[in-house]
């Protein structure tokens, strides 16, 4: 065919699809790209990119990922990744009507007819500019922060509410910190903070302030995290000792699903640092600790395991605005020296051990910030009803091995130079149902509190 003719129908095929920009056949839902964006290895930025795809080539989608958001496809070449649904020609219904699938589902299409560009080879740098990705911007420069790093260990404990044999026993314990969470609402003052800091500081603790959304879902409404940061600034202003911004924002109890991101929670990071630096260098700035979890395979707007999320905003550059990286430890059923023998399914996780937790927070940030536990316990149904189904991994752990084992993660969190502040979960919570609280908390059902003792001694 001379060379004339070629092009001619090259041409003619590149106008059809751009005139028919989606079509479904049995074997997939073939449409175009419409905008230059990264083709990665999995459903989120945090995910290695492949390439980039440019506008005009064939792809056949099969899935979409299990929070929404992404879709997984095969472009000409062969090459198999994922991209945000926006950069593709297809209606809204149409995404919806794929199935939910994660990245280890097998992949089972056909590469797409069509000789349009395949995709280009990785960028040192990705411009977001020319990628169609709603990634964040970046963040901004962080606030210059006169005051000195927090140093040495200090424990302190989670409380429901204060009474005098409760405060007796944390003395006794050597607790001088208390946290308390705190629900934020848009438009709430930090005046409703005050007096949870004035009762703090009256019975002679320090008082680390958690902040999370009294709703998720405000995260996804325009001006949240100005409003946010502008409440913990205030919250630092009235003598806040440390606060944690957010808690478990890796699963969708508290960030909503589909925009679970560790580069998105590392912008309300960025803003929550620079307020509270700006009003009161001496607090002290902890991230939000994610939770413990290997149940999510990765990273997905579905959730995201700890340590992949943590990752995550240590690629987003989160080192940069944070004192404290946070961290939670609340799974344990062998002793803290232990790293194996766990009896659980998957005995190798590194959530079941405490030093394997450790080690996985200090790798993700080489080793550039100390870790706060700003929740860290051994749950025993002694003394209480059987446990809920969820949680009777526990059922055979007793107040003594609870105490002993407290005993023995602080002294081996004091001696390693790496934790800063440890926050026992809990003090004396009394709530036991679904979330059996009480059966973390240090003061028994009976009023003793063997951990109390043997920390203390």
């Amino acid at each position: 065919m001379p060379l004339k003719a070629r092009l001619g129908g090259l041409l003619t095929l590149l106008l059809l699809l751009a005139l028919t920009p989606l079509y479904a056949q049995s074997d997939g839902l073939i449409t175009t790209i419409t905008s230059r964006a990264a083709f990665r290895t999995g459903p989120g930025t945090e995910w290695r990119v492949l390439g980039y795809i440019e506008a005009g080539t064939p792809i056949n989608v099969d899935a979409q990922a299990p929070g929404g958001g992404w879709v997984r496809g095969i472009v000409p070449d062969g090459t198999v990744g994922w991209l945000i649904e926006t950069a593709i020609g297809a209606a809204p219904e149409q995404i919806e009507a794929l199935p939910r699938l994660w990245v280890d589902a097998p992949f089972t299409l056909p590469a797409p007819a069509g000789a349009a560009p395949a995709p280009a080879a990785e960028q040192p740098a990705e411009n977001p500019a020319s990628s169609n990705e709603a990634a964040p911007a970046a963040p901004p420069a962080p606030v210059v922060n006169a005051a000195p790093p927090p140093r040495g260990f200090s424990l302190g404990g989670h409380i429901a509410g204060y009474d005098e044999h409760s405060i007796n026993a944390m003395h006794q314990a050597g607790m001088t910190w208390v946290k308390k969470q705190v629900r934020h609402s848009p438009g709430q003052s930090p005046a409703d903070v005050a007096g949870l800091i004035n009762e703090a500081k009256s019975f002679g603790f320090r008082i680390m302030v958690g902040v999370v959304g009294a709703n998720k879902d405000f995260i996804n409404q325009p001006g949240y995290f100005e409003d946010y940061a502008g409440f913990v600034a205030g919250v630092a202003a009235l003598g806040a000792d440390a606060i944690e911004v957010w808690n478990e924002p890796n699963i969708d109890r508290e960030w909503p699903a589909g925009s679970i991101d560790p580069a998105r929670y590392t912008q309300l990071l960025a803003q929550a640092y620079n307020a509270i630096k700006s009003a009161n260098p001496n607090t002290i700035v902890i991230s939000g600790a994610p939770a413990p979890t290997g149940f999510f395979g990765g990273c997905s707007g579905a959730g995201c395991d700890d340590n992949t999320y943590v990752q995550g905003m240590a690629a987003a550059g989160a080192s940069r605005y944070m004192d404290c990286l946070g961290i939670h430890y609340n799974e344990g059923i062998v002793p803290p020296t232990a790293t194996s023998g766990d009896p659980r399914g998957n005995s190798s996780h590194y959530t079941r051990y405490y030093q394997s937790m450790v080690n996985t927070y200090l790798r993700a940030f080489g080793n550039a910030r100390p870790l706060c536990f700003t929740e860290l316990g051994y749950l025993t149904p002694e003394g209480l009803p059987p446990l809920p189904g969820a949680f009777g991994w526990a059922e055979n752990v007793t107040v003594a091995q609870q105490a002993a084992w407290l005993d023995q993660v602080v002294s081996m969190a004091a001696r390693s130079g790496r934790v800063r502040i440890l926050i026992i979960w809990n003090v004396n919570f009394t709530n036991y149902d679904d979330d059996p609280m009480a059966g973390y908390a240090i003061i028994r059902p009976d009023g003793s509190c063997p951990a109390c003792a043997a920390l203390g001694s």
